[in-house]
């Protein structure tokens, strides 16, 4: 990946996103019940304490030991237990399923945007929001876009929306992605 991400808003921990697709795909796991740049800031934290970001080292950690290290303060979530065995199983996973190389998740066999998305919610962690959200993100700052990608990834695709991570490129799209959630929440609590 190329492309610089400003979703952490924190320049260390964007530029570990901007350069690891395995960081990013954390960032994305961590991106629940936690504001959005602090779960994308997780991937760094955790690099921090590790020496490195490495999914193989990730993957074969010793349990208790590395949610210690996840749940250290500052924590990469602020259920950072949970979060660290959520993350070492998505390392296991992209291990087992695709040799350790996240990018196959969009490119191996050539696949559509609707496999794209049948993959990234056959992650751990990942449910099909998570999924779509993430398929945006590919498309509309990552370049990849395999076809029918938008349809796949739904309203999260829509070109100048401020609906989730996929549309955050600075400070002020962040707000207004709070603002737009804010909005989405009201109007349910409304119904």
């Amino acid at each position: 990946m190329t492309v610089k991400l400003c979703l952490a808003q924190d320049p260390e921990a964007d530029e570990l996103l901007s350069e690891s697709s395995f960081a990013l795909l954390v960032g994305m796991l961590l991106d629940q019940q936690f504001p959005l740049e602090h779960a994308f800031r997780g991937p760094k934290k955790i690099a921090d304490r590790m020496g490195g970001f490495d999914i193989h080292r990730i993957a074969e950690a010793d349990s208790a030991e590395f949610e210690e290290l996840c749940a250290t303060p500052p924590a990469i979530h602020r259920y950072g237990r949970s979060m660290a065995r959520r993350t070492q199983e998505l390392a296991k996973y992209v291990l087992e399923h695709y040799d350790g190389n996240v990018e196959a998740i969009w490119t191996a066999g050539d696949p559509d945007g609707k496999e794209v998305r049948k993959r990234l919610n056959a992650l751990p962690g990942y449910g099909d929001q998570k999924a779509r959200i993430f398929l945006a993100l590919l498309g509309k700052q990552l370049g990849v876009r395999p076809k029918g990608w938008e349809a796949a990834a739904g309203a999260y695709s829509e070109q100048g929306s401020r609906r989730s991570a996929a549309d955050i490129v600075d400070a002020d799209s962040l707000l207004e992605v709070r603002a737009f959630k804010k909005q989405a929440k009201a109007a349910a609590k409304a119904k």
